[in-house]
């Protein structure tokens, strides 16, 4: 095989599609390992930045980007140029549809703007997270089509990303990759490929188990998260601070991981890939019933945070209506400028409906960009003594580590804490 053989003596150019937050790591990663790397993107603000040596995502290093560029690191909307590639990294979005259904239109586009340019001996690899079955289903069938022989002389692999946003303990280099192929032949070839940037690799033996991993990953973490935000509603009418018991129940050495409740599931993963199993489940004939129950708990959680909210105003003669409401913390997690399903833009979205007077404060963003789904136009506060004091009810949302918390709690009047960063008193009320 040619292409191995160009991979271990480092002699190949990887093309990476979709320079975001998983794309972009692994350009790096390759880059660091002298190998040649073109990106390719349809936004053009976003190639032009990064052909500059700029970074766009706040977590990733600037000296990275630059140091990437001086090593030969292309970005382009050129996708023709795929022919001048040996390996192809698919690091597209596959969001959910309307109805919860798999949207692997990202997928396919790329499947469409990269099939004529391909060429014999290549790689092509799909890291988006989705259903068991669709490198089979959805991607062989598209290289076959075109002449190729899978597993003779064009390869098809699929290795699900492992990125965790502004993570200091875990690297591209330093998380073990799953890794898969169509064939034996594809697995060997993608695995030589890896073995280059990660310290291990983990070889499954097709791609459908190589899905199943990633799902299994997050449906592990939704489901536990449905579990303590159950507990958390539960331990509130109890008048139990539900972050003290996980606390003390985390300082058992076995057999309990710590899972933390919060306003609702962002990012790209655990809000979605759970429904990518129970779409694919249904197609064989199964119900996930403990799936979507996990699903319907945590999809809950902003409505029963507004419930809180104004629960919280009553107390004090207000209501939502005309009440001044500030959000602090937009991204879904904190320390990150990711704001992928967050659900900071569901609670605000529902307030304005409401009628309230809201404002927010996100050290990560100065305004609210436009998503899928919102388009809300406000600009983030500086967090001060006089805005705190002008506002009736203080939401935190994200809690971000920038956040001068002895600040916020002695200058507001009202805090509803969804992330436990404050002691239960008068005026901080768990949600």
């Amino acid at each position: 095989m040619q292409i191995k053989d160009r991979i271990q003596n480092k002699e190949s150019t990887i093309g990476i599609i979709g320079l975001g937050y998983v794309g972009l790591p692994l350009a790096i990663r390759f880059g660091e390992e002298s190998l040649k790397v073109i990106g390719f993107d349809i936004d053009e603000h976003k190639v032009n930045m990064l052909n500059e040596g700029k970074s766009y995502i706040k977590h990733i290093n600037e000296g990275n980007i630059s140091g990437m560029v001086k090593q030969g690191f292309i970005a382009t909307t050129d996708f023709a140029k795929i022919t001048d590639v040996d390996a192809i990294l698919i690091c597209v979005p596959t969001p959910l549809g309307v109805h919860n259904e798999p949207d692997l239109s990202y997928v396919k586009s790329t499947l469409d703007l990269v099939k004529s340019h391909l060429r014999e001996e290549q790689l092509l690899i799909l890291e988006s997270t989705t259903y068991p079955g669709t490198t089979a289903e959805e991607i062989v069938p598209v290289i076959e089509a075109l002449g190729f022989k899978v597993g003779e002389n064009f390869y098809i692999g699929y290795s699900p990303e492992r990125e965790d946003p502004g993570n200091k303990n875990f690297s591209t280099q330093t998380i073990p990759k799953v890794v898969s192929g169509h064939t034996k032949n594809c697995l060997e070839v993608t695995t030589a490929l890896y073995d280059q940037i990660v310290d291990q690799t983990v070889p499954v033996s097709s791609t459908q188990v190589a899905e199943m991993t990633k799902i299994l990953e997050n449906i592990h973490r939704a489901v536990n998260i449905g579990l303590v935000n159950e507990l958390k509603m539960v331990a509130d009418k109890m008048n139990i601070d539900i972050n003290e018991v996980i606390k003390a129940a985390a300082t058992k050495p076995f057999g309990f991981t710590a899972y933390y409740p919060g306003p609702g599931l962002g990012g790209h993963c655990i809000p979605i890939d759970p429904f990518y199993l129970t779409w694919k489940a249904k197609e064989v004939g199964m119900n996930t019933r403990f799936i979507e129950l996990a699903g319907e708990i945590n999809t809950s959680m902003p409505n029963y945070v507004i419930q809180k909210v104004s629960e919280s105003l009553n107390s004090i003669g207000k209501s939502i209506k005309n009440s001044r409401i500030l959000i602090l913390g937009l991204a879904y997690k904190k320390n990150v400028d990711d704001l992928r399903e967050s659900p900071s833009l569901e609670l605000i979205d529902i307030l304005i409906d409401k009628g309230a007077l809201v404002d927010y404060c996100d050290p990560y963003f100065k305004s609210i960009p436009n998503t899928r789904k919102y388009q809300i136009e406000l600009k983030s506060k500086v967090l001060n003594a006089d805005v705190l004091q002008s506002m009736d009810l203080v939401l935190l949302a994200t809690d971000h580590d920038d956040f001068d918390y002895d600040l916020i709690e002695k200058e507001s009047s009202l805090i509803i804490d969804t992330r436990g960063r404050f002691e239960k008193s008068e005026k901080v009320i768990k949600a």
